[in-house]
């Protein structure tokens, strides 16, 4: 009776342990499933979007002052105020664009800054759904990347929230265009 015991202590241990560094993959693939089922409710459990948004804004205006820190109110409060006032570039893209159902799984199968164009229901590609592939794996952050056929990859940064539970905190998108021909598999 006590080899049983100790035995399943092991065995929970073992898939604790498992489950522990598997859960940033298994969030990634979640993403991707809910986003394919359109599933808003989902999604919102998956990803912080505060935080994708705040991760999106500075790749996408092109302006490597915006990608600086903002200065700490201690050290410039001037700054900072002016900082927090400025209007948000004009004419840089709206970061929603990448953080619907659609625009998400595309970025999921590697299409970096196409899947912006992704507006309509999500149409599966008759090929095979690329897998991510580990970057930086921590106690607390992950991150994975999915690379397209020409070669760019999409990094998504996940953040631990519980035991198990991880958030999509970052997605960084590739810093070239794909090609058109990789995103109208999908489409819509």
């Amino acid at each position: 009776m006590k080899r049983l015991f100790g035995n399943l202590f092991v065995i929970a241990l073992v898939a604790a342990v498992v489950s522990f560094f598997a859960a940033p993959a298994v969030a990634f693939f979640a993403i991707r499933s809910a986003a394919d089922a359109n599933d808003a409710a989902g999604l919102e459990r998956l990803i912080d979007y505060a935080a994708v948004r705040r991760s999106l804004r500075p790749q996408l205006s092109g302006n490597p002052a915006a990608t600086a820190p903002a200065p700490s109110f201690l050290e410039d409060p001037i700054g900072a105020v002016r900082r927090q006032l400025e209007p948000a570039v004009v004419g840089a893209p709206d970061p929603d664009v990448y953080l619907t159902p659609a625009a998400l799984a595309a970025l999921s199968r590697g299409e970096g800054r196409d899947a912006s164009q992704h507006t309509g229901p999500v149409v599966q590609a008759e090929a095979a759904d690329p897998m991510p592939r580990p970057v930086f794996w921590g106690i607390n952050r992950a991150r994975l990347s999915v690379t397209d056929e020409g070669g760019t990859a999409t990094v998504f940064t996940f953040e631990r929230k519980g035991p198990f539970e991880w958030k999509l905190v970052h997605v960084g998108l590739p810093d070239r265009v794909t090609s058109p021909a990789a995103g109208s598999a999908t489409a819509g």
